[in-house]
């Protein structure tokens, strides 16, 4: 396999490769290194690969199967705050990081390719489904990607994993059972209009340090949580009062930047500069459900901030 005929049959799966590995790993970065690998592996192994035996994308699956499940070999899961514990009920709680904690990150939608491809599903990619996943055994949560996500047949699983079907489907009724309902809820699809008006009014709320509207505009349970910082809220109440607290902080005047995060809403927050100017400060990621947002989850991470590309400063 000629270097030109191998990048022209690996590179057109690099994308889904890449939302398969994030699934596996919840990091974006742990999920480029693991492609990266991937690829150098099957190039190494190219005189070995047989057509006749397998398709290049089922071939590369392997591979990248193998990868991500060594690299968890031992590994703690990657949480959200909401996977750690009860929720706080003091607003005004000390904000300490807990950079110890191995984060989930958000995946920017910029890298999930065509939005029609089915192998990068967006829906797959949920904030709160990647989460669930990470709860996951990693051999089940390969099952559960492979069979239900990207639609390998039973037999296809078992190849890649080495093992049996009667395996396979043993694992993939576990996984279903591991996974909660919240996880696998419908909630507003990707590109929804109605979802995205809904955002438009919170930046508007938001921007305007309009906290009263912008509590109009969320469930009466609505989740608020914050990694690095282990803290998070549920309820109005305790959401309006975190962000009064945002504002007593950072002042207001903020300006709110649209993007996309695991085929959800989001903005990139930048705060009021003393010095003039806006400052990046977050990138916050909403759930939206019947019109109204359910759950923000606020990154203040440069790790995160790097991977989408945020300018430091607008």
């Amino acid at each position: 396999m000629a270097r030109v005929d191998f990048a022209a049959l690996t590179e057109p799966h690099r994308a889904e490769l890449l939302a398969y590995c994030y699934r596996m790993l919840g990091s974006v970065h742990e999920a480029e290194d693991l492609v990266q690998e991937t690829m150098l592996r099957a190039w190494q192994a190219r005189e070995r690969y047989d057509e006749r035996r397998a398709s290049i994308r089922t071939w590369l699956y392997r591979i990248a199967t193998n990868a991500c499940l060594t690299a968890l070999e031992g590994k703690a899961r990657r949480p959200l705050p909401s996977g750690l514990g009860a929720p706080s009920t003091a607003p005004g709680a000390p904000l300490r990081p807990a950079f110890e904690v191995p984060w989930l990150q958000p995946f920017p939608d910029a890298r999930l390719g065509d939005p029609a491809d089915q192998a990068v599903r967006r829906d797959s990619m949920r904030l709160a489904l990647i989460a669930a996943m990470q709860t996951l055994p990693p051999r089940q949560r390969a099952v559960w990607v492979l069979r239900e996500v990207l639609a390998f047949r039973a037999a296809e699983v078992a190849g890649l994993l080495n093992t049996s079907v009667a395996s396979v489907n043993s694992a993939l009724q576990r996984a279903r059972a591991g996974l909660s309902v919240a996880a696998l809820e419908d909630l507003a699809p990707s590109g929804d209009p109605a979802a995205r008006r809904t955002v438009e009014a919170y930046v508007r709320a938001f921007e305007a340090a309009d906290v009263d509207a912008l509590v109009e505009l969320l469930t009466h349970d609505a989740v608020l949580e914050m990694p690095p910082v282990p803290l998070w809220y549920r309820g109005r109440d305790d959401y309006a009062a975190f962000i009064r607290r945002v504002f007593a902080m950072r002042g207001v005047g903020w300006r709110m930047v649209p993007t996309g995060a695991n085929g959800q809403p989001a903005v990139a927050a930048y705060a009021p500069d003393p010095a003039g100017g806006h400052r990046l400060h977050t990138l916050q990621v909403f759930t939206v459900a019947g019109g109204r947002i359910s759950r923000t989850v606020v990154f203040q991470d440069p790790a995160v901030f790097a991977a989408f590309d945020l300018p430091t400063a607008v």
